[in-house]
């Protein structure tokens, strides 16, 4: 995988309740991320998930089990650099 041999951590996306919750995952100052997200409707593939480093989801209020890629991205942005400081 040309992310992983270029030494960055890469971060699948999902809205998967099984997958890890982002805001769980440490994260080095210096580490390079790579966040992954799919197309709104149907998500990164399986392959791509598996390929990841790590699959997380964002955590929600009950009640919302989606965002827009936008605005998960802008909150998958938020959290990375917030844990890297």
């Amino acid at each position: 995988d040309p992310l992983h041999e270029q030494g960055f951590t890469t971060i699948a996306l999902t809205p998967d309740p099984d997958a890890q919750p982002l805001d769980s995952i440490d994260f080095d100052p210096n580490e390079r991320v790579a966040l992954l997200l799919g197309a709104e409707e149907p998500g990164l593939t399986d392959a791509t998930q598996q390929r990841a480093t790590h699959r997380a989801s964002i955590p929600m209020h009950q009640g919302i089990d989606s965002l827009n890629v936008a605005t998960a991205a802008a909150i998958a942005m938020w959290h990375v650099t917030r844990a890297r400081r």
